[in-house]
Parts: structure tokens; C-alpha cells; sequence
């Protein structure tokens, strides 16, 4: 989880600071790749999504954490960007491209998604839909094979 936040040392309080921020995403119903891969760009404090009181409090503590290690902010996005995947295969597009090439023998969406999974951690436009959480419905009646 160290990697994840650019903290290359351990502190004793780096626990605290990730369960912290975890709870604020299950709170503010932030999409956990999306949070973790915007940590590491300098617009983070002017999002939507992280102008909560709470999140800026946290932002605060977490640059101050970052501030207490030898490497820079930097090095540190570097890290973030290494470990933080820009895309993942969420449901809602595998669902789509499975949906196309079995129902419509169209091919195309599985391979626009196999090619953009091809390189997960480069970085995306916004409006990308790779990128996009799912729909709020879809999120909530979709179950996996396995039930989850």
C-alpha cells in the first residue's frame, strides 16, 4: 500500500494514513483505481471528487508524510505511476465487448479493450471510457460468475 501512496520508508503512522483514506473513498463512494492513480497528478485538490473536507484534511497529512522521506514529490509520483494502473478490466466493459462478439459477432470492442488493457498503467485521456467507473445501476445488480 506504500507504493501506492509514493512513500518509499516506513513510518509507524503509514497504517493509519492508508486505512484513513480508505475509509473516505468507501464514504464518498470513490472508485478505488481511479483515486489511487489521481494521487499522482497536481490537479488531485481541484477535482470534484476530492473537495470533501475530510479528503483535503487527508491530502494535507498524506503531502506532509510524503514530505519526511529523502525522495522527492517527483520520485514519488513516479512510484504511484508504476504500481497505479490508469486502466483495469472493469465488469461493465467486459460485459460490452463479451456482449458485442457474442450477440453481434462483432469483434471490435474486445479487441479496443484487450489493446488498451495491453498497457494498463499509460496514461488516459479523461473522458476515456476505459477509465469511467461504472454506471451506479450497473454496479449494484451486477454479479460476477462467482457471486461477488
Amino acid at each position: 500500500m506504500r507504493k501506492k501512496l509514493g512513500i518509499f520508508n516506513q513510518e509507524e503512522e503509514d497504517i493509519k494514513l492508508a486505512e484513513d483514506l480508505l475509509m473516505l473513498m468507501q464514504k464518498n463512494k470513490s472508485d478505488f483505481t481511479n483515486t489511487f492513480r489521481a494521487l499522482a497528478q497536481e490537479s488531485i485538490e481541484s477535482s470534484a471528487p476530492y473537495q470533501e473536507a475530510g479528503f483535503k484534511n487527508w491530502l494535507m497529512l498524506w503531502k506532509a508524510r510524503l514530505s519526511r522521506q529523502k525522495e522527492t514529490f517527483a520520485d514519488s509520483i513516479v512510484l504511484m505511476q508504476s504500481v497505479n494502473p490508469a486502466v483495469i478490466p472493469r465488469n461493465h466493459l467486459v460485459e460490452e465487448a463479451l456482449d458485442a462478439a457474442v450477440n453481434n459477432s462483432d469483434m471490435t470492442p474486445l479487441h479496443s479493450l484487450l489493446s488498451v488493457l495491453s498497457n494498463p498503467y499509460a496514461a488516459l485521456d479523461h473522458s476515456s471510457k476505459y477509465i469511467q467507473a461504472p454506471a451506479l445501476l450497473f454496479d449494484q445488480q451486477y454479479k460476477t460468475f462467482c457471486g461477488t
